[in-house]
């Protein structure tokens, strides 16, 4: 049977919870639409996290990852989703995700998030 793309992402034990280790995952094969043109876009994802009690089932994340295939989603929106998906999963003591999309246009984007998120503090209008 052929496998398929898949929202569910799933966890497994982490073995050493007690100790503060780097899990370090790329995907070089991500690809994603324009949700303006459809056209496809390319890009690497970066997975960089210490875990807590869980770590992300690798075969789950790539199933994961590949349901994005179809589906029109602007940078900044998916990198965003992975991470929120991710750390709603796992809730990791740290984590950042990474895209690297391929040039579209003459213009390379790099989006990354980090956990936990910084929320934006907006200045007062007199300082």
């Amino acid at each position: 049977m052929p496998t398929k793309p898949s929202k569910q992402l799933l966890a497994v034990e982490n073995k050493k919870p007690d100790r503060d280790y780097w899990v370090n995952i790329e995907c070089p094969e991500f690809t994603c639409v324009c949700p303006v043109t459809g056209q496809p876009d390319f890009a690497t994802i970066k997975i960089d996290y210490i875990p807590d009690k869980k770590i992300v089932e690798l075969k789950s994340l790539k199933l994961y990852l590949w349901s994005y295939r179809d589906e029109g989603h602007y940078h900044e929106e998916v990198i965003n989703l992975i991470c929120d998906d991710l750390v709603k999963l796992l809730k990791p003591r740290q984590m950042k995700v990474t895209g690297i999309f391929n040039v579209r246009g003459g213009i390379y984007t790099t989006v990354s998030v980090e956990y936990p998120y910084i929320k934006n503090k907006r200045r007062k209008k007199d300082e």
